[in-house]
């Protein structure tokens, strides 16, 4: 799964409707530039490309006055709402989701409800903790890693990469137990985009 899809859905869809400068300048403020493949050039392609899938569907709304061409608006479709839903859940479950595409999962968790969040998050643990189980059984020596030589140190960050996804997780869940953060139905959640008058 990319990350760009569901950041720029996401994206898009807390503006209602947006330009590309919009999106880009939000995922800039979220400092996804620095965490994912959330480039200039592919933020636009993948506003494009999307359009052109049916996900977005694409406005030209008049230049600006200074001149230029026509700027082109998007908003998310019946069809993007279902796919950003789909990749927003697939990004908090996923035990092997690389760090850019659960962080943005985690971005736009609050467009879930607190109880899907917390089914959802759970579900991650276990799938962590099977994964974990695998590991230990095909790929860890009865007599532990260090049977495989330095190799055995793979093994070990697989392990503690484990544990430690897992515990974060957990912690996660007990936070958002607890009350932690707006979500969907809950009142106005935090939107996290950049006011307008800040942009450049």
């Amino acid at each position: 799964m990319s990350a760009i899809r569901l950041l720029v859905l996401g994206a898009v869809r807390r503006h209602g409707r947006a330009h590309g400068y919009q999106v880009r300048n939000d995922l800039e403020y979220w400092g996804a530039h620095e965490w994912s493949n959330a480039k200039p050039g592919s933020i636009y392609h993948a506003l494009k490309q999307m359009a052109k899938q049916g996900l977005l569907r694409a406005h030209e709304i008049a230049p600006s006055t200074a001149g230029g061409p026509p700027r082109t608006e998007y908003e998310v479709t019946e069809r993007g709402t279902e796919e950003y839903f789909s990749l927003l859940r697939q990004s908090l479950t996923a035990y092997d989701q690389r760090p850019d595409v659960l962080t943005t999962g985690l971005g736009f968790m609050v467009d879930l409800d607190r109880e899907e969040a917390l089914g959802l998050l759970a579900e991650r643990v276990r799938a962590i903790e099977a994964w974990r189980a695998t590991v230990v059984k095909d790929y860890v020596p009865a007599e532990g890693p260090e049977q495989l030589g330095h190799i055995g140190e793979i093994m070990r960050f697989w392990l503690h990469s484990a544990d430690s996804g897992a515990q974060w997780t957990r912690d996660l869940i007990e936070r958002i137990r607890n009350g932690a953060y707006t979500f969907t139905g809950e009142g106005d959640p935090f939107v996290g985009v950049l006011p307008e008058e800040t942009r450049h």
